[in-house]
């Protein structure tokens, strides 16, 4: 990891709800918290907490140095397709071990609400 750089992921009790216009895509009272230097906190979910049902993966993939190859997944919801708005870690980097097969999506575009204030 860079000098300086640091990827903390603690276990929250907070209720954190996903939507996507009138649709619920993910709602949990367990999820991780993952924030990494430069970056604000991020929301990762279980993969049993979300509407798995709703997502189709991507070939699309990236690699972070702090935590490894990312996957993507778009949403196909109310006949619409959203690309790429969720990412996963199926394998991380030994430092973001936690975040295994957690989801998390891009707050700008989807509805995310922690503890019923937006977030």
């Amino acid at each position: 990891m860079t000098t300086g750089h640091t990827v903390t992921i603690s276990l929250s009790d907070a209720h954190v709800e996903v939507r996507l216009g009138d649709e619920v895509l993910a709602s949990t009272d367990r999820p991780l918290l993952l924030d990494e230097t430069g970056l604000p906190t991020r929301y990762y979910l279980p993969r049993d907490d979300v509407r798995m049902d709703l997502l189709r993966a991507t070939t699309f993939h990236t690699t972070c140095p702090f935590k490894g190859e990312a996957s993507y997944w778009s949403a196909e919801v109310g006949g619409e397709s959203h690309d790429g708005i969720v990412w996963s870690y199926e394998t991380p980097l030994a430092n973001a071990a936690d975040i295994a097969g957690y989801l998390s999506f891009y707050p700008d575009r989807v509805e995310i609400t922690v503890d019923g204030q937006p977030s």
